[in-house]
């Protein structure tokens, strides 16, 4: 088949991926860096104790890690994107290769506290995407029997926020029989799951790290992007030369997107 055959597609624009593409940089050789959320106050909360737990099995196998404190962070758009708090969650973010997300159940969704800190996480902050292509994986406690619910509406917004999401999950029920008196989790089959969970992020954080730009790169983006250089210079608003070739512009995007409220 040739471009003959596709009339539709814009030449220019296409890539052919190849395995040399997705060779590895030559800076791929730090630990994988591993963002983790949870999503309760309380001061017993089992999200967070499943998110220490899921720590020291990424720590043993060699990841850095940092865990963000829910503490203090505003409900969204209560005050400015400058506050300490919503600056030091971006930040995280910014420095994550791969993401472990935890939360409660609650009235069969995930809580208020988790959801409030992905929403201060936007889609992109100038040419800079806090989420896209990095890794995540899911994990939910219920307080009563095993369900989904929270793991399925995790994988939503991971896929929303241009996320790598692993297969694999973890759903811890009866969480409060599963941790002991020092909040610790206590030997089971659900333990198990927990290190299957952490295992396949360390090993999709290898492979994606290094590749993510080229991974997550969309024909559509590009094509908008070279339509819009195109209309600018039709419109004299970018003057190319032999010395200065025509710039890549940024496709617009819908309002709510480029604010961070959709």
């Amino acid at each position: 088949m040739t471009l003959q055959d596709l009339p539709h597609i814009a030449a220019d624009v296409l890539d052919t991926p190849t395995l040399a593409k997705l060779a590895l940089p030559e800076d791929s050789s730090h630990p994988p860096r591993i963002l983790i959320l949870y999503g309760s106050l309380r001061p017993q909360s089992f999200s967070r104790k499943l998110a220490l737990e899921a720590e020291r099995i990424l720590r043993q196998f060699g990841a850095e890690t940092r865990i963000f404190d829910p503490h203090e962070l505003p409900i969204l758009d209560s005050v400015p994107a400058n506050h300490p708090k919503v600056q030091e969650l971006r930040a995280l973010s910014l420095w994550s290769e791969g993401q472990v997300w935890v939360s409660p159940e609650r009235h069969g969704a995930i809580t208020g506290v988790f959801k409030n800190q992905i929403d201060w996480l936007p889609l992109k902050e100038g040419s800079v995407r806090p989420t896209q292509g990095r890794t995540l994986a899911v994990m939910q406690v219920c307080g009563g029997s095993q369900s989904f619910n929270v793991v399925n509406t995790l994988r939503v917004l991971g896929r929303w926020m241009r996320m790598v999401v692993i297969p694999n999950q973890s759903s811890v029920p009866k969480a409060w029989q599963e941790f002991d008196d020092a909040g610790r989790m206590k030997p089971s089959s659900f333990y198990d799951r927990v290190v299957d969970v952490m295992e396949e992020l360390f090993k999709f954080t290898l492979m994606v790290r290094g590749r993510s730009n080229y991974l997550v790169d969309r024909y559509s983006e590009r094509k908008g992007a070279a339509e819009a250089g195109a209309l600018s210079i039709a419109a004299g608003v970018v003057e190319v030369t032999e010395s200065q070739p025509a710039p890549v512009v940024q496709p617009a995007k819908a309002k709510c997107c480029a604010s961070g409220t959709c």
